[in-house]
């Protein structure tokens, strides 16, 4: 039998509208007394009683026992999220930055307090991916966790290469479509990525490993000259962010622009559209695929949280239980392309193989394998206008 849940909820942005869209269709054993916005000047399509801009009234209300955050700061997000959790109240959050910057700190609360804290929807929008780490997984060997975790970078990519618009074309567009903010930063320069696989790398091998420990680059210095190559080559450049384990001991993470060839699963992966791709030892290859952007998918993964909550549900951690000796590692070679401005470069990075260089007054380019510390100990000399670097699939 589910338990009845009073709501409370924070922020009523787009994945809150979304939520409370798909609410009102159902017929759930659960009730939304209170919304806390930030803006009250704004119109909104619910009685104006439903809205306080006072976090107290949902955090001190003793008859609000779960806890809905879907606010953009961070800060304040934890803020809610661990003084709710302490009261007694279990949570449902989508804020990948929050949940990856204090996971450790989260967990250590839920189980001091005795209370859930759930976040599919932080994750790749509408696909169920940490549920399936903790229950399909959870005594599975992973060798690797990776895809497109973000539709923002994802819509801007198929935009360039299926309708040929300019790299900044594309990104208007999905600025005005609501996919990317007006300082896309997060997204086009592989952080929000970076968020993600750091939530996915804790439920997949029982690591806890802080955000900025994980390398990445994005693709905000993509030029004309890349794209020409990877059209040349057949290739399509997806941003992927990646989890394997190597030599049975260790983890590498990290967020890089990636020429996928058309025999590759996320090759037709487009638009706003998330694909996450697991491998294991005893299931083999697993593809999971959804809409990881907008208002109602990614309230439709909120609302699982929710309705998983009716029912006492919560994370285990098993994988941390069962992690042995596994350790974050960065010491491993990847191929890479690397189209560059200065022949210092090549060396500084130190390739340990070389398969092909091309030379031209405007563009140079060499594709080879490279140890990833290298890559990492490099990262200001190739985060800039003049060199973009991919692997190569």
């Amino acid at each position: 039998m589910s338990n009845k849940l009073t709501l409370g909820i924070f922020g009523f942005g787009v994945v809150g509208q979304g939520l409370h869209d798909i609410i009102k269709t159902k017929n759930l054993n659960l009730a939304i007394k209170r919304f806390v916005i930030k803006h009250p000047e704004k119109k909104r399509t619910l009685p104006a009683k439903l809205f306080t801009t006072d976090p107290n009234a949902i955090l001190d209300d003793p008859e609000i026992n779960t806890v809905v955050e879907l606010i953009d700061d961070a800060d304040a997000a934890f803020d809610i999220v661990s003084k709710a959790l302490k009261s007694g109240k279990n949570v449902v959050s989508a804020n990948k930055k929050m949940v990856a910057s204090h996971l450790e700190e989260l967990v250590d609360i839920q189980h001091q307090y005795g209370t859930s804290l759930l976040y599919e929807g932080a994750v790749c929008g509408s696909i169920p991916i940490i549920r399936n780490l903790e229950e399909y997984y959870d005594n599975e060997l992973l060798h690797s966790v990776s895809g497109i975790f973000n539709g923002s970078s994802n819509y801007i990519l198929s935009k360039i290469f299926n309708e040929n618009l300019a790299y900044s074309t594309a990104l208007k567009q999905a600025q005005d479509l609501g996919f990317a903010e007006t300082d896309p930063t997060l997204d086009v320069g592989g952080f929000d990525p970076k968020f993600k696989l750091a939530i996915v790398a804790s439920h997949a091998y029982g690591l806890y490993i802080a955000p900025d420990d994980i390398f990445n680059i994005g693709i905000d210095k993509l030029g004309a000259s890349d794209i020409q190559f990877a059209r040349e080559k057949n290739f399509k450049i997806k941003l992927v962010p990646t989890a394997r384990e190597i030599n049975d001991k260790a983890v590498i993470l990290y967020v890089l622009p990636k020429l996928v060839a058309a025999d590759n699963i996320l090759y037709n992966v487009e638009n706003e559209y998330n694909g996450v791709l697991v491998k294991a030892a005893f299931a083999d290859e697993q593809f999971f695929y959804g809409k990881g952007a907008g208002g109602h998918p990614t309230g439709s993964a909120v609302l699982s949280d929710i309705a998983a909550l009716r029912y006492g549900y919560k994370y285990e951690y098993k994988k941390h239980i069962d992690a042995g000796g596994l350790n974050y590692s960065t010491d491993w070679e990847i191929d890479i392309y690397l189209r560059y401005d200065d022949e210092n470069l090549i060396e500084l990075l130190g390739f340990s193989s070389i398969a092909e260089r091309y030379y031209a007054r405007d563009f140079k380019y060499v594709i080879g394998r490279i140890n990833l510390t290298n890559i990492i100990k490099n990262r200001v000399a190739l985060d800039r206008d003049g060199v973009f670097v991919a692997e190569i699939a």
